[in-house]
């Protein structure tokens, strides 16, 4: 049974926050823990605008979580899972990474054999 759209939206609309380059990069500094915008930045080199928008984002998302301590704000993953998702992601790309370069192997010895034949 298809799911409707009103619950493929909001699934479709948590991978659009995943979709992002520097959101990515900003979780994997939180994967050892709470970090201030400070080290975060430190840490991604990204911008410090750039680096509070996503952020906002992955807070509106519930991906992150923060805590004011003193003048700093601190984030920490939230939904810990999200690791688990893209360590999936990455081994399944790593998969199709080597068969890819397996029928390239393929490929280049064919061409191989071709070249060395007479015509």
């Amino acid at each position: 049974m298809a799911l409707p759209p009103t619950v493929l939206a909001p699934i479709a609309d948590y991978f659009k926050v995943l979709s992002e380059l520097s959101r990515l990069q900003v979780l994997c500094t939180l994967k050892t823990g709470a970090k201030s915008v400070t080290e975060i930045i430190a840490e991604t080199g990204l911008g410090q605008a750039n680096v509070s928008k996503h952020l906002k984002i992955l807070a509106q998302a519930g991906l992150v979580s923060r805590t004011p301590q003193g003048v700093s704000v601190y984030y920490e993953i939230a939904e810990p899972f999200i690791f688990d998702l893209c360590e999936l992601v990455s081994d399944r790309l790593a998969k199709r990474l080597a068969a890819q370069s397996e029928q390239l192997k393929q490929l280049e010895a064919w061409q191989q054999t071709k070249a060395v034949s007479p015509q």
